[in-house]
């Protein structure tokens, strides 16, 4: 298994195959209902999916403990690595989706997913208005916007659009919402 050899990060092949694999077998309806069982029986859902994290990383031949530590370096290690980045991000907000929908009801869920559609169309419109200003400005901002959220943290969408202004900043913002809104 991985790591054996003094290995201290997972390659970025390893962790898209985990992002990718993760993301289909979630899908799966026999899946979907694995975590809502163990929700009725009162265990957590976030324990059901990094149990699945830990069998994708068995099958890829990675060492678990290794792979879920992994998972916590990948912001650090990765950070230029726009596309990796993204593709992070998708697996963080499949992972909450997958909780979600095990965890709420029905009801619930689609007044979260509304509650999240408006909050990404207001962090366009930010983007939109930001665009007015000058990087150093916009970063003064974003730090701003960040520091007086009501939740110590944000969703991984909003540090996505923190760490990728600058690099979208002479595109149109339109594009840019696209991309984020495919993440």
């Amino acid at each position: 298994m991985a790591a054996a050899g003094g290995e201290t990060m997972m390659t970025r092949e390893q962790l898209l195959h985990l992002f990718s694999r993760f993301s289909f077998v979630t899908s799966l309806p026999e899946v979907k209902q694995r975590i809502a069982d163990a929700v009725r029986d009162k265990q957590e859902a976030v324990a059901v999916t990094t149990e699945i994290q830990e069998e994708i990383l068995r099958e890829m031949g990675v060492d678990p403990s290794f792979g879920i530590g992994c998972l916590g370096k990948v912001n650090v290690v990765y950070k230029n690595d726009k596309d990796l980045m993204i593709k992070f991000y998708q697996f963080v907000a499949k992972e909450e989706m997958a909780i979600d929908e095990a965890e709420l009801e029905p009801r619930e869920l689609a007044e979260k997913l509304h509650a999240q559609q408006i909050m990404q169309e207001k962090q366009l419109n930010m983007l939109v208005e930001m665009r007015k200003y000058s990087r150093e400005s916009q970063s003064v901002i974003l730090g701003t916007v960040c520091a007086s959220s009501s939740s110590p943290f944000p969703s991984p969408r909003f540090y996505r659009l923190k760490e990728h202004i600058h690099a979208y900043l002479p595109v149109n913002p339109f594009a840019v919402a696209q991309r984020i809104g495919r993440s």
